[in-house]
This record gives C-alpha cells, structure tokens and sequence, in this order.
C-alpha cells in the first residue's frame, strides 16, 4: 500500500548526496533505506522534517535497528538511536577495535 505524502519528491538540497544516482528515477519506497541513510546523514532540520513527514518514525526506527550501525557514521548512528530511543539494532559483523586496522 503506498501511502499519500504531501511531498514525495526528494529535496532539491539533497540532490547533491545522491550523485551517484538519477534521483528523477528513485523511488520512495523502493529506495527507502537509501534515501533514510542519506537524509540522516546529510539532512538539514528542514529536509529532516521532510523525512519524518514521508516515512513516519516507525519506518525510520526501523532502518536504524536493521542498517544503521552499518550505514552511518558512528556519531550519526549514536545520535539518532538516542534520540528515537532505539535500545536493540542489529551490530555490525565485523566489529574492529581502535587503530586495529592502520596500527603502523
């Protein structure tokens, strides 16, 4: 069931976080997750408000339980998890520990 939005097209300020995309050609629920990611990520308040108006916070949370650790920063995740108040997400499968990876 699709539902009815009072503006389903992405903001024209966000175009610039899909460059690797047509963004004429993306789909609102299709690309759901990808659009989350973006908008989370690189929104401003306005655009986040688009967000929340389009997808509601229950679709919202549920990007963040099931990809947010995984596709946000860290800080973004952080944020975003207690200020929706996510307690439970899926991690990530492969967790490293600090200076792990570049420890020279």
């Amino acid at each position: 069931m699709r539902r009815v939005v009072s503006s389903p097209q992405i903001p024209v300020g966000l175009k610039p976080y899909f460059q690797e995309y047509d963004v004429a050609r993306l789909d609102i629920d299709r690309d759901a997750n990808l659009i989350i990611q973006r908008v989370l990520e690189f929104g401003t308040w306005n655009e986040i408000r688009w967000l929340f108006e389009t997808y509601r916070s229950k679709r919202i949370r549920l990007f963040l339980r099931g990809y947010g650790e995984r596709g946000l920063k860290p800080v973004t995740f952080n944020y975003w998890r207690k200020l929706l108040g996510i307690r439970r997400w899926k991690k990530h499968p492969f967790p490293t520990s600090k200076k792990e990876l570049w420890n020279h």
